[in-house]
């Protein structure tokens, strides 16, 4: 066999690869987004119909102005959906602020410890929730925030913001500290040199550590479930396994709720593709 009939063979099994894992990424989501636009014969004719004869938005517009059949869950939407925004954006927002300045005193600074204090912090990622789900909750039912907003910012940053300083400290350190010693010299303060230089060169990493943080905050569940029971501080991935009624789940609106909460972490995903790739990378090596 001949260098170039190797080469395309090693294309063409590159490609299968390549297609298989997009399949399987892509599957369940699309037979989320099909069983969304169907009627419930679709779903439990035999054989299975893999696309519906007489596809129907009824269903969204159900959630989105109600009707009849609507459940008490897809009343709830409108009202969750704005509980996940406020959750998720304060978490990403607070995470972002204290992670970054934490991430750049554990890159730049020298004092006693940084080594244990940068080994410890990922300490929060690798307990399991059910191991920290009782202290938790005895925390926040003595504060009495239990079924508040506020409850779950506060755990979410509790878990996040070590993942946002360890991505941070990655692109603070892919800068070299020599353009951050020239701006110095001419007369910056650090802060100056951390607010001029340094966070504008690391513009993609923070975009990429903020979708990332946006998404595990938007799509987080164990605790949510715990913390949050009733409308005013419940979020969709608590509400859209909520769609049931008296004959039983409805898979069908299940399913549609699934697939609007699952946009806001896509729309960002595609509008910020670049930042991600780029922040990736550049925290990927030291420079």
């Amino acid at each position: 066999m001949d260098i170039k009939t190797k080469r395309k063979l090693n294309q063409l099994f590159l490609w299968i690869a390549v297609a298989v894992i997009l399949i399987a990424v892509l599957a369940p989501f699309l037979w989320l987004v099909i069983s969304s636009i169907s009627h419930k014969v679709d779903l439990t004719s035999v054989p299975l119909r893999f696309f519906p004869k007489k596809p129907t938005f009824e269903n969204y517009l159900k959630i989105f102005y109600g009707g009849r059949g609507v459940t008490d869950a897809a009343s709830q939407f409108g009202q969750c959906t704005i509980n996940s925004l406020i959750v998720a954006f304060f978490v990403t927002l607070i995470s972002m602020v204290a992670g970054s300045l934490a991430a750049y005193g554990l890159t730049r600074l020298d004092f006693r410890g940084k080594g244990f204090i940068g080994t410890s912090i990922i300490l929060p990622q690798i307990l399991p929730p059910i191991a920290l789900i009782i202290p938790l909750f005895l925390i926040i039912n003595g504060f009495g925030l239990v079924d508040t907003r506020l409850s779950l910012i506060l755990t979410y940053i509790s878990f996040i913001l070590p993942l946002v300083i360890r991505l941070m400290m990655g692109h603070f350190a892919s800068i070299p500290s020599s353009i951050e010693e020239a701006a110095r010299i001419d007369g910056c303060t650090r802060i100056g040199a951390l607010m001029r230089i340094v966070l504008p060169l690391s513009a993609p990493g923070i975009a990429a550590t903020s979708i990332f943080a946006f998404i595990i905050a938007w799509n987080e569940f164990f605790f949510a479930l715990i913390f949050a029971s009733t409308q005013s501080s419940k979020t969709l991935s608590v509400l859209v396994e909520e769609f049931s009624s008296k004959f039983g789940s409805d898979f069908i609106s299940m399913s549609t709720a699934g697939v609007l909460a699952s946009l806001p972490p896509v729309i960002l995903a595609l509008i910020f593709q670049k930042f991600i790739i780029q922040g990736l990378t550049a925290g990927s090596v030291k420079g």
